[in-house]
This record gives structure tokens, C-alpha cells and sequence, in this order.
């Protein structure tokens, strides 16, 4: 019976990935508004009652791809972040920045899927939220390294935070279990907004025309934003 169990589980296994592969197929030709566990069926040769018993709806479905997503953008960005000697601090901050650059253009439907167009009607569940925290809590860690070695020199201080912010900041901190300073983890959190929006920029065609191709802009932004942290050199 078990060895019977194992062949299901499997079979299931292998079936669920096959879903959805063809589901990030429909995502590069149609986006993810237009996901259709109907033509996902007929695509694998598949009754949708059938498809049904893995995913039970759209929602299931999307959930799935977003967690694979975050689940492979984080493996790319930690095994970016071995590379570079553990104590050159800044060197793993650009390290992880670039490979979240390759990750994001060699899989741009993924990538919209996650830091796109929110999708009419879907609602992120609770699961989606430690994947999608992998990548800044990487970032986060490497300034509360710095700053527990006494080596985090902000470029400026910037005006005391407000309240609310502050608050804001510190359940992040609380959330994330990095024991940061509000201001401190208010400027991670400024950079980690930046490198993704400027990712969005280049990959969604809004540095067209200025900074395009975007190599060197990329480097001098990610080198910005580590003096903005005040990662040492």
C-alpha cells in the first residue's frame, strides 16, 4: 500500500506541475486577468472537472504560481548571496540586487505576476506572505549585521520619522525579527521599493528612451541606495 501511495502522490505531483506549467504559459499570452482554468484543461487534454480536483478554482490556481514565483526569486537572490565573502556586506547587497535584476528578465510574466497589475477580484492569502518576504528580509539582514557591528553609517539622517511611520516601521521589524531601528528600517524599506521599481521601469518599457539599456543606471541605483542604508565600502 505504500509503495502504491508513493506512485499516486507521484502521479498527482506530476500532474499539478504540468498544470501549472500551462498556467504560465496563459500567463506570457493572455497576463493573468485572463487565466483560464478552462483552457488550461484543454490544453493538457483535460476534462475541467478533472483539473478541478487539483485546483478548485482560479484563485487556487493563482495563488500557486505567486508562491512558486517569490519561492524562486528568494532561491535566486540566497544563492546570489553566498557568493560574495559573508563579511563584505556591501558586495552582497549588489550581488542580490543583480540577481534579482536576471531573475525578473529572464521571467518577465512571473515577475508581472507578483510586483504587476494587481488582478481584479483576487485576494493574496495569508500564504503568500513568507515568500514574498524572502528577498527583503535578505536586505534587511545584511544592515542589521552591519549595524550590530557598528559599521551602518547612513549618507544622511533625514528629519526625525513620524509617528505613524515609525509604528509602521517597527512592525515590519517585528514582523521580519530583525531588530532594526525604525530609522534604519524605514531607508531597507525605501530600497527595497527602489529595486523593485526600477526593475518594473525597465522590464514594463518605462526607461524607453532615457536609460535604456538600463546596465548602468541598474548598478549606479543599487550603489545609491547601499550609501542610503550605509552599507560600508
Amino acid at each position: 500500500m505504500g509503495a502504491i501511495r508513493t506512485a499516486r502522490e507521484r502521479a498527482r505531483a506530476e500532474l499539478t506541475q504540468e498544470i501549472k506549467n500551462a498556467a504560465r504559459r496563459q500567463l506570457g499570452e493572455v497576463g493573468a486577468q485572463q487565466l483560464s482554468l478552462r483552457a488550461v484543461a484543454r490544453e493538457l487534454g483535460m476534462a475541467s472537472s478533472a483539473l478541478y480536483r487539483y485546483f478548485p478554482n482560479r484563485d487556487e490556481l493563482l495563488t500557486a504560481l505567486i508562491i512558486d514565483a517569490y519561492e524562486a526569486l528568494g532561491d535566486a537572490a540566497e544563492a546570489a548571496d553566498a557568493t560574495p565573502p559573508p563579511g563584505d556586506l556591501r558586495a552582497r547587497w549588489c550581488t542580490i540586487h543583480h540577481a534579482v535584476r536576471d531573475w525578473a528578465r529572464a521571467h518577465p510574466h512571473e515577475y508581472a505576476l507578483i510586483y504587476g497589475s494587481p488582478v481584479p477580484g483576487y485576494a493574496a492569502p495569508q500564504t503568500t506572505i513568507a515568500p514574498a518576504g524572502r528577498v527583503p528580509l535578505l536586505l534587511l539582514r545584511l544592515a542589521h549585521r552591519a549595524h550590530t557591528e557598528g559599521a551602518l553609517h547612513p549618507a544622511f539622517d533625514g528629519p526625525p520619522l513620524p509617528p505613524t511611520l515609525a509604528g509602521q516601521a517597527a512592525a515590519v521589524a517585528d514582523l521580519m525579527d530583525v531588530p532594526l531601528p525604525e530609522p534604519d528600517l524605514t531607508r531597507v524599506m525605501v530600497a527595497w521599493i527602489q529595486l523593485f521599481g526600477t526593475i518594473s521601469f525597465e522590464l514594463f518599457g518605462q526607461l524607453t528612451g532615457g536609460a535604456d539599456p538600463a546596465d548602468a543606471f541598474f548598478h549606479h541605483t543599487t550603489d545609491q541606495m547601499a550609501d542610503l542604508v550605509g552599507l560600508p565600502h
